[in-house]
């Protein structure tokens, strides 16, 4: 699979751009600010219905449109598709394939499967569990539309459930028979997404594992350790203890909102213990295990987007990372770079075919 071309209008800061592309690198190089993260994030789109970098998608919309709108064309074997996305200020977001429009956004997810690799990236090990089950739910979501199903719904309900818990704790009156209601679904759907998750990583962990291993030179040993209650015996007794304190805090404090991915090295958390160089090497080795995860479920080789990343890397974690994408397990690449000529002395001769773009005042050049 891979994107043939891509039109914007009145995108971020794009007032309108067109681009043809290569079936394996994409080099798109040009000041910080020029826009290159920009094209990338209108690929994200196109694959994932919604922009890599911030919630909103009004924040997409050029300030000086009052829309934006993305087109591409991907072709997936012999089969080419036409895939578009827009929003309107104050509308509803439309998502077409082939001019047929989703009813529901979510029946897209895993069609034009990517990985994005990004210098905010490091969240993954910095921030909050939450950013953590985002990442490994995105995976699983791709190939598994029932997971993802189920999360939507476990969702929607804890969404209701806790503003049912703040309506309890203002009136001073707890409806158990009401809060029931949601104790029930919510259980039986997290039970069965954190058995997913469970056999999800252990199937993961041996590609995780692999490429550090291939980084790191097998200096040392990664591991994920996935923590959750829902799947204890006396679970839904625990839930039902755990009301008093949900009124007070106005929220549901037990959940597979709460569950826990801990990133081990050696059997210490890296988050704490971890060299940057260990955190930078375990980063990339989630990215390409995610890549070779999905590649094998889908059936599909999955785009690859690598942004601004060689400024975060040292030569020899990038020489490894080029030898790694560079071998046929990877298909069409898009790379980002400030310096045109590291790109060139890095790729140019090495990875054929490719196309540089040169990204200007809001302008895609195509060099040579």
């Amino acid at each position: 699979m891979f994107l043939q071309s891509l039109s914007l209008q009145y995108f971020k800061n794009y007032e309108k751009a067109e681009v043809s592309f290569c079936d394996h690198f994409n080099c798109l190089v040009g000041m910080n600010g020029s826009g290159k993260t920009n094209v990338l994030d209108a690929i994200h789109y196109l694959s994932t219905t919604k922009s890599a970098f911030h919630s909103l998608d009004s924040q997409s919309i050029n300030h000086e449109g009052q829309y934006f709108v993305v087109n591409g064309e991907f072709k997936l074997g012999e089969k080419f598709n036409k895939v578009h996305c827009s929003l309107k200020k104050n509308s509803r977001k439309t998502f077409k394939v082939d001019g047929a429009e989703y009813e529901k956004l979510s029946e897209h997810v895993g069609k034009f499967p990517l990985v994005l690799i990004a210098p905010n990236d490091d969240e993954l090990i910095r921030e909050s569990n939450e950013i953590r089950r985002r990442f490994f739910d995105s995976i699983i979501s791709q190939y598994d539309a029932e997971y993802l199903h189920a999360l939507i719904k476990y969702n929607h309900y804890l969404k209701q459930r806790n503003a049912l818990l703040k309506s309890m704790n203002e009136s001073g009156k707890v409806d158990k028979v009401m809060i029931e209601t949601y104790d029930k679904p919510l259980i039986a759907l997290g039970t069965d997404i954190a058995k997913k998750r469970k056999a999800f990583i252990k199937e993961f962990l041996p590609h995780l594992q692999s490429n550090y291993d291939r980084i790191s030179e097998k200096k040392e040993r990664v591991n994920i350790d996935y923590n959750t209650k829902v799947l204890e015996k006396d679970f839904a007794q625990q839930y039902a203890k755990g009301l008093q304190k949900d009124v007070i805090m106005q929220r549901t404090n037990l959940g597979i909102h709460r569950d826990e991915y801990l990133f081990e090295i050696d059997n210490y958390l890296i988050k704490k213990f971890g060299s940057q160089g260990q955190q930078k090497s375990l980063l990339i080795s989630l990215k390409l295990a995610q890549f070779e995860f999905v590649k094998s479920h889908l059936g599909v080789t999955p785009i690859l987007l690598l942004d601004d990343i060689f400024d975060k890397l040292d030569d020899g974690r990038i020489s490894q990372l080029m030898e790694i994408i560079g071998s046929d397990s990877f298909g069409q690449v898009f790379v980002t770079d400030a310096r045109e000529e590291r790109t060139r002395s890095l790729l140019q001769g090495k990875f054929e075919p490719m196309k540089i773009f040169r990204v200007e005042k809001n302008v895609i050049e195509e060099l040579d």
